[in-house]
């Protein structure tokens, strides 16, 4: 039974300085990988909420543009019409 034992697998509960250190290693790792993390999210939150506000403003003069250019298209249509219809008058008194 003796040799049995010594070809078997045998586990060694020792706990080296070695592997706490490799623990604390990794442990600080995550960490620290944890808190960058949280810091990107931040700074892109950041720049999210910076997007979305000059989306807003962008927004807001594409509507004041539109307001306009329709307001000078009604001004071109009555001044067009005007137009037409002086010259037409000046060609009605020509005919007569």
């Amino acid at each position: 039974m003796g040799e049995q034992n010594q070809k078997g697998w045998t586990i060694n509960r020792q706990i080296n300085v070695s592997v706490l250190v490799q623990l604390v290693c990794l442990a600080t790792l995550i960490v620290g990988s944890w808190m960058n993390l949280q810091r990107q999210l931040d700074m892109l939150q950041r720049d999210v909420s910076m997007l979305v506000q000059a989306n807003e403003k962008f927004q807001d003069k594409l509507e004041t543009n539109s307001n306009k250019t329709i307001a000078f298209e009604y001004r071109i249509k009555s001044l067009e019409n005007s137009m037409k219809e002086s010259q037409d008058e000046k060609r009605d008194r020509y005919n007569n």
